[in-house]
């Protein structure tokens, strides 16, 4: 064997100690792990695509699993070919849209706030973030408080009552305390206000955390249903998911007296699929908006737990 050899050899092999016999034992029990939970959480959306592309007969017969059986779109053919369907999908884009734009910029005004440690009363300001956290108004309450204000029947009843998430303004807080104070020193020296600073140089350095924030709060308001139940008394006004509820809920009735959304043979055939077509409309969109902002998602998170 030459020098060169020799020389190639010794460059190709890993540099660094070898890993230990108990750190390997980790990651293999670490992976089996994961690909448990993999499973677990994958099998049952699985199980629920497939019921819903199925016939009635081999639902109720329990013979569908992770494979269709019976090829059938009633299901889907009765729920689409409502008009109510796509006008409570509008409803849900917009009332998704507009309170996930104003939580995000609720949230990222009051964290920036928070995560200034010269700022009188910071500890209060923290305190009554906290409080809420624990401690709300009940149902009543809210409910005189939204009807008081004459918010009933608008999108402001779903985005004003749950604009700011404590959890997520923590995350935030902590995110914007880790960022060197010197870069808002130098923006100082530079002429740059609060609110140029916050806009020019705190944001553009937040582009992960601010993405985490819309993938969490577009998350919650697009699945949230009961703000709008209680809060909504017009049909034309009712977001997907309350669309979806009752129609799961009239789904008995609708097989006794064939009436609302078709046939009665129609309905009768998509009884049983009725629920998994209902998770699996309502899941559709927001399975197709994450891997958009997943990227963003770890190193959020983690940036806005981990101060340093």
């Amino acid at each position: 064997m030459t020098a060169g050899t020799r020389a190639r050899g010794r460059t190709n092999r890993p540099r660094g100690p070898r890993p230990s016999r108990g750190y390997r034992v980790f990651q293999a029990v670490n992976a089996v792990v994961l690909t448990a939970v993999v499973v677990v959480t994958v099998y049952p959306f699985l199980t629920i695509v497939a019921r819903s592309l199925s016939d009635n007969a081999a639902i109720v017969s329990g013979q569908v699993n992770l494979v269709p059986r019976g090829f059938n779109l009633t299901a889907y053919r009765v729920v689409t070919s409502d008009p109510a369907f796509w006008i409570s999908y509008r409803n849900t884009v917009v009332y998704t849209v507009v309170a996930t734009l104003i939580s995000v910029v609720l949230t990222t005004c009051y964290a920036y706030v928070l995560s200034k440690k010269h700022l009188r009363g910071r500890t209060a300001l923290v305190g009554i973030a906290v409080f809420t956290m624990f401690f709300t108004g009940g149902l009543i309450p809210n409910y005189v408080l939204v009807t008081s204000l004459g918010l009933k029947n608008t999108v402001w009843a779903v985005a004003l009552p749950n604009a700011i998430n404590v959890f997520n303004l923590l995350v935030m807080k902590a995110f914007f305390e880790s960022l060197p104070v010197e870069l808002e020193e130098a923006a100082a020296v530079d002429g740059l206000g609060t609110y140029g600073t916050l806009l020019r140089i705190v944001l553009p350095l937040s582009k992960a955390m601010v993405a985490t924030m819309v993938l969490f709060y577009a998350v919650s308001f697009w699945n949230s249903w009961f703000a709008a139940f209680l809060y909504m008394d017009r049909q034309d006004l009712l977001p997907v998911t309350v669309y979806l509820r009752n129609l799961i809920v009239g789904a008995s009735d609708a097989t006794q007296t064939g009436g609302g959304l078709g046939s009665g043979d129609d309905i009768v055939q998509a009884a049983a699929t009725i629920q998994s077509v209902t998770i699996v409309l309502t899941v559709l969109p927001i399975l197709a908006v994450y891997p958009f902002i997943q990227r963003y998602f770890v190193s959020g998170i983690m940036l806005g737990a981990v101060k340093g």
